[in-house]
């Protein structure tokens, strides 16, 4: 496998041969060879300008505290695997504490303020987001493995957009829906996944915030460390104590926070098989609830499409922030007269995409997040190569110590195949073909999964006639991945319910009289 690991590690040897080969091969064949006339340089960010502590407490009641139990695990550089830092392990008596931290600050400051004082807070936390962007940057891809470009020009500024954007709604709500009043919940128990960890926690803590909840946030375990440098912001911001809480742990952790009874809302992002397990659990108990779950969205390729537009929508679709992304465009549907022609232009800007440091400015694909993924990605790639996929991968070494996977594309995928049906949530994309605009809606809507897709024409009708049939929350045209803080996002079937961003992000932190 175009994977490098510790030699305790195991690696795929079937796809790793075959790999080789197809990569080798069609680069002999159909890529220009430049030699190193076109390497670059490095240009790599320092990792100076953030200063790292050895050991991160909880954040609760406004102060940096040890867990009751005096647990810590450790927090990883994917690209390196070498330790960070060690961060608190919450277990339940932490929960509590910071639940009734959450719950004193909403009875006695947060909702008895103003809509326009708890803008004030809003909005500057944005301000110090954009104030430590660069700091911020650089630790989202030292504890998530992604390229500084993404963490730069993606994650940081959608972050402090989004808590711009929900600073301007906390003094408008009751303008937000004519004819309805919107009141807050409560507390806030909001669980948010590894892929992008600053970018979520904005996602949940802005509108929360701007309806005048209280949250106590739980940051995934591999990467906590851009959560925990919010929790210093917001102390500069003089948050009022016990408005946000922040404790970290694994699964365990989060569990408690979901199973709280004085948890008024639920707000949880991550794979759909522990969404599954939270309604379950919440079935009844009266609590409000959100899903962001998994996807496997189709990016559909019509003939009359831009084709060099196309191919670029279609690696920023699969290839962003390494495939770690619940609305990856990860089963490409090509009209079938185009096919060829599409595989051929991919493939070639497949050779040109850099893989390595994440805070090499030049990199484009970083690291995969974490061993256990890792392993599933092989799995995954094995698993197509075994139901008779053809595999064509990025040629060239990767680096001997990090988690690493080359971007892939499979072709002769069929509708059965794992790797059309399963999240690989990873650089793995799966090409198949269609003829017919109702055979592309029928193969897209061919998934449990509901959360985005994209069309790639020029004609606008049938891109409309297309959005209108596709079962997917999002529908992008003639683009892909692109968010905007005004824009409501969420899916349908199994990859949750409840929408975030835009005003409709308000209705899941209000009550509606």
């Amino acid at each position: 496998m175009a994977a490098k690991k510790k030699a305790k590690a195991k690696t795929p040897a079937p796809v790793k041969k075959k790999t080789a080969v197809v990569a080798a091969a069609s680069a002999k064949t159909d890529i220009i060879q430049f030699g190193k006339a076109w390497e670059y340089s490095e240009s790599i960010e320092s990792a100076a300008i953030v200063k790292i502590a050895p050991k991160y407490n909880l954040f609760i009641n406004g102060k940096f505290v040890a867990p009751k139990s005096g647990k810590y695990f450790a927090s990883i550089n994917p690209a390196t695997e070498q330790k960070i830092a060690d961060v608190a392990e919450a277990g339940e008596a932490d929960v509590d504490l910071a639940v009734k931290a959450a719950r004193q600050a909403y009875n006695k400051v947060w909702s008895k303020l103003p809509g326009k004082e708890r803008a004030k807070y809003i909005y500057r936390i944005a301000r110090l987001i954009q104030d430590h962007a660069r700091e911020l940057a650089v630790l989202e891809s030292i504890d998530g493995g992604k390229p500084i470009r993404e963490s730069r020009d993606v994650d940081v500024p959608l972050a402090a957009a989004h808590f711009f954007y929900y600073a301007g709604w906390a003094d408008k709500l009751d303008y937000a829906f004519p004819g309805r009043t919107l009141k807050p919940l409560g507390v806030a128990g909001q669980v948010i996944p590894w892929n992008f960890p600053l970018l979520m926690a904005a996602w949940k803590l802005a509108p929360a915030l701007a309806c005048g909840n209280t949250v106590v946030l739980k940051p995934a375990e591999t990467t906590p460390l851009t959560s925990l440098f919010l929790a210093q912001i917001l102390q500069e911001a003089e948050l009022p104590d016990g408005v946000v809480n922040i404790v970290t742990g694994a699964g365990a952790t989060g569990a408690s926070v979901v199973s709280h009874a004085d948890v008024n809302k639920v707000a949880f992002t991550g794979s759909t098989l522990v969404g599954k397990k939270i309604q379950q659990a919440l079935a009844g108990s009266g609590k409000k609830m959100t899903l962001e779950l998994g996807g496997k969205a189709a990016n559909i390729i019509f003939e009359d499409a831009a084709i060099d537009q196309a191919v670029e929508g279609i690696v920023n679709g699969i290839y962003f922030n390494q495939g770690h992304v619940c609305c990856a465009g990860s089963r490409l549907l090509v009209q079938e007269s185009i096919h060829d022609v599409v595989v051929k232009k991919l493939f070639r800007r497949l050779q040109t995409l850099r893989v390595g440091n994440p805070l090499d400015k030049n990199t484009d694909i970083g690291a995969i997040n974490s061993k256990m993924q890792l392993n599933k990605i092989c799995e995954l790639a094995d698993s197509g190569v075994a139901e008779g996929a053809v595999m064509h991968q990025k040629a060239g070494k990767l680096p001997d110590k990090g988690f690493w996977f080359q971007p892939t594309f499979f072709t002769n995928v069929t509708s059965s195949s794992r790797i059309a049906r399963e999240e690989i949530f990873g650089p793995v994309l799966s090409v198949m073909t269609f003829r017919t605009p109702d055979e592309a809606v029928e193969k897209a809507n061919n998934t449990p999964y509901g959360l985005s897709a994209g069309i790639w024409t020029d004609k606008g009708s049938k891109a409309m006639k297309m959005a209108n049939a596709l079962r997917a929350g999002v529908v992008w045209i003639n683009t892909f991945n692109k968010f905007d803080p005004t824009s409501p996002f969420g899916g349908y079937k199994e990859s949750g319910y409840g929408r975030e961003g835009g005003k409709q992000g308000l209705l899941d932190y209000c009550k509606i009289e």
